[in-house]
Parts: structure tokens; sequence; C-alpha cells
């Protein structure tokens, strides 16, 4: 790997206690972190073929929506092989008359025999679909996929090039990120000013987005995705969701579970779970994926660490304490605090292959030494050496986690919950607590309550789980293949987060069968 990887767009989950959005984001944080081996290639004769207009389904639907329903998209050529459209959506669907947005789609052509449209989320929420399939095709989707489908990414509402949600600028976006708070975590005073930080930032989004913001929820980009099926011409939507994802496409399933095509799910949610409940998985997961590293470590020339692997996994607890004491400065001055260094260590644990890169970052955190941190935690949150932002990744990662998970504001329920994923997490879990101040003052209310999603009659739906993923642990892939009726499970045994076309030819011969001839395995191939 060279440092190119390192730098390139892409988040993971993000987590409350930091002041970040709360939740999860996909597996576009794992397209970044091995892009150098993602570019994406083209034979000459698809360069030249011309982008097909896409033709409606010109199914019924109610008058209102007839103008969404109907429309022709126009692609126009934005790549080797690829055409880019914009559809458009009601801003409100209870309430289509209420305005539209934009939909951004870029569309890689089949270039055999096609079978239809593969619709692909990379997760999030806030991850881009459209920057996942133009930049990292063939990382996103492998090549038998590609001959058989038009694999189709968008960008769903209030994300990216689609009608976006907007909140601060680039320095209000360095202070709220990056910014330490002096005053101990947990005590009153911290409590306030995390809220108040929060709070700011919800009015900024209120204020610079106005109608869209109260419309981000995970159920609204739902039924886009099923406008989108009916204007690509699909009768059955055909879908790839990773992480986030997922959510999105078990949320569609349960909405239009007699449209259901061909879904894959990979890196699961568990629609189940409460926000504290999916903090404190989390936690689990990274403490897991962390002990993996360290163990690894432990027995490589050049580890930071000696000892025992508890030994280790002390001294790094310690480090981090004192960072949260007394933050360190970068060169550019701003200050790298618990909440960054914790960001920068995360950031590496997406993917082993990434994993030697956490031994210069705690070389240089032991030795004083801020700008690695720093370095490692832009990239996780898409900052540009300038300062400037790659995307809006951060502000609709928090207003579509907000709309979609309730909060509650009694400050003793936050610290008992927050003790108790410090406790079952002893690296991470001091970081990760207080998720209720991250959308407890925002300007609009949730609109779901966490709930199972069975999607009775759809045909089978395959959900992969990566049994030491740490950002979608395991068992939320087990949950959400049970709760479904037709859901059908993959595991793969073994490091990083989703596991179709990255881990081994077990899982990607499941999901690419399913999707190319309809077969699912008979019972968990247990990869």
């Amino acid at each position: 790997m060279t440092d190119t990887t390192i730098s390139t767009s892409g988040r993971g989950a993000r987590f409350p206690n930091m002041r970040m959005p709360r939740g999860r984001r996909g597996a576009a944080i794992a397209a970044a972190l091995v892009a150098v081996l993602a570019l994406t290639g083209c034979m000459p004769s698809l360069l030249e073929r011309p982008q097909p207009v896409s033709t409606p389904t010109g199914e019924h639907v109610p008058a209102e929506l007839e103008p969404f329903y109907t429309q022709v998209l126009e692609w126009e050529r934005c790549g080797d092989g690829l055409g880019c459209a914009t559809a458009k959506a009601p801003l409100d669907w209870s309430d289509p008359s209420a305005g539209e947005i934009d939909l951004a789609l870029v569309r890689r052509v089949a270039s055999g025999d096609r079978l239809g449209s593969l619709l692909v989320n990379p997760g999030g929420p806030g991850g881009s679909g459209y920057d996942f399939v133009h930049d990292s095709l063939d990382y996103a989707v492998g090549q038998p996929l590609q001959e058989r489908f038009d694999v189709v990414g968008f960008d769903p509402r209030g994300v990216g090039r689609s009608t976006p949600v907007t909140c601060y600028e680039p320095a209000q976006m360095d202070e709220y990120l990056y910014g330490v708070q002096p005053a101990e975590r947990g005590s009153d005073e911290w409590i306030a000013a995390v809220g108040d930080a929060n709070a700011d930032f919800g009015e900024a989004c209120a204020e610079n987005t106005g109608d869209l913001l109260a419309n981000v929820d995970t159920v609204s980009a739902a039924r886009d995705l099923d406008l989108l099926r009916a204007v690509l011409g699909d009768e059955k939507l055909n879908y790839l969701g990773y992480s986030y994802g997922t959510f999105l496409g078990a949320t569609y399933a349960d909405l239009y579970p007699e449209k259901v095509g061909r879904l894959v799910l990979d890196g699961a949610l568990d629609p189940s779970s409460s926000d504290y409940e999916v903090s404190k998985a989390q936690a689990v997961g990274f403490e897991g994926a962390f002990d993996a590293y360290l163990e690894d470590c432990l027995v490589r020339d050049g580890c930071p660490f000696d000892g025992t692997l508890d030994e280790a996994r002390d001294q790094v607890g310690r480090l981090v304490a004192s960072v949260d004491a007394s933050p360190l400065r970068g060169s550019d001055g701003r200050m790298v605090g618990a909440d960054t260094l914790v960001t920068a260590i995360i950031y590496p644990l997406y993917s082993p292959d990434m994993w030697g890169y956490l031994d210069d970052l705690f070389d240089a955190t032991m030795f004083g030494d801020g700008d690695p941190a720093l370095a490692y935690a832009d990239a996780y949150n898409g900052r540009n050496p300038d300062g400037t932002y790659l995307d809006n990744s951060t502000e609709a990662f928090r207003s579509i986690n907000c709309l979609d998970y309730p909060s509650q504001s009694d400050v003793a329920v936050m610290r008992e919950r927050a003790a108790e994923i410090a406790d079952a997490a002893p690296t991470f879990g001091p970081y990760m607590g207080f998720g209720d101040l991250s959308c407890g003052n925002w300007p609009h209310e949730a609109k779901r309550e966490p709930a199972e999603l069975h999607a009775e009659g759809a045909d089978p739906i395959l959900v992969v789980g990566t049994t030491g993923d740490p950002a979608t642990p395991y068992e939320w892939a087990v949950s959400l293949a049970d709760q479904l009726d037709s859901g059908v499970l993959v595991s793969y045994d073994g490091e990083g987060h989703t596991a179709y076309n990255k881990s081994n030819a077990c899982v990607d011969d499941a999901v690419e069968s399913y999707f190319i001839d309809g077969t699912v395995p008979s019972s968990d191939p247990k990869c």
C-alpha cells in the first residue's frame, strides 16, 4: 500500500461521543482504504457505446406521482463507458406537490447479455453511490455482475450531487469535528458544551438546508429507490447495499416486498437496534478488531508495543487518556484530543490491509507528534489538506441519523449507558458514550422507532455478515437474516468491514450466483 490510499475519500462509522454523526458509515471507507486497487477498467467497444435511453415501466401510480414515475432520464457521457443523469423526486413523499429534489445517478451499461439494472449503495448514511461507482467500479461490483447488469450508483437525497444537506463552512466544520472541550469528559460542563455544539450545528443545517432537512429519513430514501427502479425500466429492484445501505435496502423490501428482485445486504445493520445498542455493539466491534491488530502487531518486528495483549491494550488506553487530559498540537495549529485520536485509530481498523498504518500512528503519538493523527482523522472526515472538505457527508450523516433514531434527554440515563459502553469496551468505550447529545436538540423529531423489518412476501434476500466486522458486527447480520421472512445468511469468517468482492471466492460465488441465476444457498455456506 502507498500513502495515496490513506488520503482518499470515504469514511466509516462515526460515533456520538466524538460530537460526530452517530451510527454507522458504510463500505465507502473500505473503498477508500484500497482505492489504489480499485481502478475502473473498460473495454474499447464499451467506450464507444452510446448511452441507451431508459424507458420507464409505465406502471400505475397515484396521479400526483405520475410526473415522477414517467420521467425519461437523459444520460450524458461522464467518463470511460459511464453515463450520468439526474432524476426528480418529491421533496416530501407525503405531499408530492410541495416541491421536488434532484437525485444524481451514474451508470455503466452491461458489457454482455443484460439482465437489468443493479443499484448500488456504499453505506453511510451519507456515502456517495455516484462516486463509488464512478471512481471505483471494479471494487464496488465484480466483473461477472458488470457483464450482466447496468451498474447504477446514486446519491441518496441530501447527499453529494443530489439536492444536499448544507450546514457549515470549512472553518466551522473544523471546530465542530476537531474542537476540544476544556471540561472533564462526562461532567455537567462537558455535557452542556457538547449539547450546545450539536444544537448550533443543527440550527445551521436548518437555516442552510430548508425544508429538505425534515425529509432525508431512510423511509423517504427508500421511496426514492422505488422511483429510480421504475424510471430505469425495471419491474423489480436489483440492489447491492453495503453497511448502512443494508438498512436502506431492508427498508425498501419492507415497503415494497412485491417489487423485490435480487437484493444483497452486505455488512448488515439490525433495524431493531436502538441508538444506544448500536453504539455499544460498535464499541465492542472496534475493540475486537483492535485486539486482532495488537495480536498481529506483537509478533511483528517494529511493533510499538511489547508484552502481553492485556499490557499492550493498557498502554493504548493510557495513551488515549493522556491525550484526553493534555491534547497535542499539530503543526497547523489544530489540537489532537482523544476524540480525534480515536477517530485516527479507527480509520485503519476497517481493513486488515491497513493495520500497518497504526504502527506509525502510535509511534508518532507516543513522541508527542499529532500530525499523523490529524492526517488519518482528516482522511476519515474527508478533509482536504487546504482545509476544505470533499463532500457533505458529515452533514448528511448526522441529518439522516437524527431522523432515523430517537434521542432522549435524561442525563442520568446517558451516564448510565456511557458507563456500560465503557465497561464493555475499555479502550474505545469511554469515548463512544453520550450518543443522545448528537440529536437531542435537532430541529426535527425522529420519524421512526427501532423495529424489526420482515418484508413479508418478498423473494429471497441475501444477507452477508463478516465475523470480525468492526463497524457492523456479525450478530446484526444474523438478526436481520432472521427478521426478514425470506432472509438467507451468508457468513464470512474473517476480519474487515463487508465481504463481497473483498474476501474470498466462496462469498463472491454466492453473491454472483444469486444475482445472475437467482439461486441462493440451501444453508449458510460459512465462507
